[in-house]
């Protein structure tokens, strides 16, 4: 009974392991929030300062000219009229964010309250979970619509993060399309964060696909645009890209006319495939920004599941009773499935703290390790007696192999 309970007993700390996304970028949003608000404070401080300044000092010198000074005091409350309202938007966003994190914490709290994996309430998490996950393979697959429906189907909108990924989404498929100008976007209003974090790398990829395109069209006012455009954009990368900058001087030699002829090098340069390796770095840069998983949850809970489940017999030639009529096993496990099966092959074993032997091990010839009572049992099943079976002949169960009761070794386990 006590070990049936230890079985059952939820361990809600282990199960939120998959779930720190959950939490984590809320908290990223309201900390870029903040530091938006922050960034609006200092540049409006820098403008209203000196000018309130200047106006009382141009009002003391010549106090005959008061339409000017009322002038000058109407452009900097039409300033601090916008400074405010720009400071109301990012409030309300606030404020919807830390709702969306209060139902958050609160679906991660109801985990707590469940005391069973047999409670019929965890079964219901569990359901909100999946759908949870199905979503965020949906978002990040590209199929927003349907990952929008089903989040509003199953009322979960504010526990999954639809408008961030169509957001991520709308820019990727823009640079799909060969566009740069939204990205580049993103960069600039990025940029202090992403220096921190050390991601140059896109903006420098989107300003070198910006050269190509230049050299692309061999006008020749384009070269000396493109040149322009490498000293303003491309060189100041030159201690970290200086390879790539090279390559880039040297691709004014090369014409897309003679794509076949040219060094493998200067073809990646040219080839439209650079489109998709922008789009995916853009994705992986985003999410890196924002602390989201590169990979879909749904595939980490479901090799967390399979490496679980996963047994060296799921993939033996002898596992099957289908491939071995002499084999007694049968296709209840999860991983022998034809669905699960091709899926599992390359996921690593689960790392196990305790392991689950029969108390008499014994080896057979073949190197097959089985309870001596389990093998004496099925040879009294198949010779149809009862009794002492010490004298008779030995079969493995998974091969159908058999041997004689000498050849049987015993096993000590250190």
């Amino acid at each position: 009974m006590a070990a049936e309970l230890t079985t059952t007993k939820l361990n809600a700390e282990s199960h939120l392991q998959l779930d720190q996304p959950l939490l984590r970028l809320p908290h990223e949003l309201v900390r870029r929030n903040f530091k938006t608000s922050q960034r609006y404070v200092e540049r409006e401080k820098e403008y209203l300062l000196p000018a309130l300044k200047d106006s009382a000092n141009a009002s003391l010198v010549s106090p005959n000219t008061p339409e000017q000074t009322l002038a000058s005091l109407d452009a900097m409350i039409s300033r601090m009229q916008n400074f405010k309202r720009k400071l109301q938007t990012l409030h309300d966003e606030e404020q919807a964010i830390q709702a969306q994190s209060a139902k958050r914490i609160q679906h991660l709290q109801d985990l707590y309250d469940i005391p069973s994996l047999a409670d019929v309430k965890y079964d219901e998490w569990s359901r909100i979970r999946l759908d949870r996950l199905l979503v965020d393979y949906l978002l990040r697959a590209g199929y927003s619509k349907s990952g929008e429906r089903l989040a509003k189907e199953k009322g979960i909108e504010d526990l999954v993060d639809l408008d961030v990924f169509v957001q991520c989404q709308k820019i990727a498929d823009s640079l799909n399309h060969g566009e740069t100008k939204e990205a580049l976007i993103w960069c600039s209003e990025n940029r202090t964060t992403l220096k921190k974090l050390g991601q140059n790398n896109l903006e420098f990829e989107l300003r070198l696909q910006q050269y190509i395109e230049m050299i692309r069209s061999r006008v020749p006012a384009k070269f000396l645009e493109a040149t322009l455009h490498a000293r303003k954009y491309l060189v100041p990368y030159q201690a970290t890209h200086n390879e790539e900058i090279c390559r880039a001087s040297a691709l004014l030699a090369y014409s897309p006319e003679n794509f076949d002829a040219m060094p493998e090098a200067y073809k990646e340069m040219y080839s439209h495939t650079r489109w998709h390796h922008l789009s995916t770095l853009f994705i992986s840069t985003h999410h890196t920004l924002i602390s989201l998983p590169t990979r879909p949850l749904l595939h980490i809970a479901l090799s967390a599941g399979l490496s679980a489940l996963k047994t060296p017999a799921c993939h033996s030639a002898y596992a099957s009773s289908s491939s071995n009529s002499h084999s007694t096993t049968t296709k209840v496990c999860p991983i022998c499935s034809t669905e699960l099966n091709e899926l599992a092959r390359n996921v690593p074993y689960a790392h196990h703290t305790k392991s689950y032997v029969e108390s008499d091990p014994i080896v057979l010839p073949n190197g097959r390790i089985y309870g001596r009572a389990r093998l004496e049992d099925l040879q009294r099943k198949l010779v149809g007696g009862v009794g002492e079976v010490s004298g008779a002949d030995v079969r493995d169960p998974t091969t159908g192999e058999v041997f004689k009761w000498e050849e049987v070794k015993k096993v000590y386990i250190s």
